[in-house]
């Protein structure tokens, strides 16, 4: 495996496959080459000079380049018969989205949706409860990075593809506001989402806060549980029925904790050698990408 791009995200992804036992991690591109150097020294692998000539030396490729690239970069590589894992989101927009579809047949398209490999989001997840109501806040306070995309392809697409994974039903109503503070780009956004099931969630997505919250809570018939992305714990309450009364007691869920994006990169390489495992794959990653871009179109019409 190979990595193309190590800036914030690439870096980690580097990291972590120097770590992977199960991979012959065989370096890293950059078009910044002091870049991929000093990756490259940091986790003791080769610096390509060019991507061509990773790619010959890669079965599978990480592509951790800013989003509107994604497709530019990743389509060659699908098509010189590669496995790849593309950042979220999948592609700037959903025709790009298509062109890498198209260009897996029958390849492994990986989307580095790495919160939905969070402990906690695969024990929740796991539950199978359906849920009527859902608040998420993701507030992170401000950092110069991600700045080619709004706060929603940012921020709240991780948790827009997590309430794909909740609930499987087609979205039917999305209303949004949002505003940019320190960027040209929106800063920070709240979405209500509708879905056919009669779920409806609220989203609040932010990157100029004070602080950093990262928070999903679910309400369904008589069971509620708050999940923590930061400390991967859940908190849940359950309504009861015991000797003909009706009481409120604790449902908390357990999940162990791990490194998601770890996780992640586990679940590709397993997917990579045909194993099913539980994966975010293109069709997956362009689906969240659509409802992102929808929460765009209803802010647009809000100004």
């Amino acid at each position: 495996m190979g990595v193309v791009g190590t800036g914030a995200l690439g870096r980690h992804h580097a990291r972590l496959l120097a770590q992977l036992p199960e991979v012959d991690f065989v370096g890293v591109f950059d078009r910044r080459p002091e870049v991929a150097n000093a990756v490259a020294a940091e986790f003791g692998c080769r610096a390509w000079p060019n991507l061509e000539a990773l790619a010959d030396a890669a079965a599978a490729m990480v592509v951790a380049v800013p989003t509107v690239d994604h497709a530019a970069v990743a389509c060659p590589l699908l098509a010189r018969g590669l496995e790849v894992l593309v950042e979220k989101p999948i592609a700037a927009t959903l025709a790009e989205a298509d062109r890498l579809l198209a260009a897996a047949a029958g390849r492994v398209l990986a989307v580095g949706h790495v919160e939905y490999f969070n402990p906690a989001v695969q024990a929740l997840i796991a539950q199978r409860t359906p849920p009527r109501f859902v608040e998420v806040q993701r507030l992170g306070v401000f950092t110069p990075r991600s700045l080619d995309v709004d706060v929603v392809l940012d921020l709240m697409i991780h948790d827009i593809q997590i309430l794909h994974a909740l609930d499987g039903s087609p979205l039917a109503e999305v209303r949004a506001t949002g505003i940019n503070v320190l960027s040209p780009r929106v800063d920070i956004a709240n979405a209500r989402l509708a879905f056919a099931s009669g779920c409806v969630a609220n989203l609040t997505a932010s990157r100029v806060s004070a602080e950093k919250v990262r928070r999903l809570r679910v309400f369904a018939p008589s069971r509620y549980f708050s999940l923590d992305y930061q400390t991967q714990e859940i908190k849940g309450l359950q309504l009861v029925e015991q000797n003909g009364e009706r009481r409120i007691v604790s449902a908390d869920i357990p999940a162990e904790r791990a490194e998601p994006l770890r996780r992640e990169l586990e679940a590709f390489v397993a997917a990579c050698r045909g194993e099913a495992v539980p994966l975010v794959d293109g069709r997956q990653g362009r689906e969240a990408l659509a409802t992102a871009l929808r929460v765009g179109e209803a802010m647009a019409a809000t100004h």
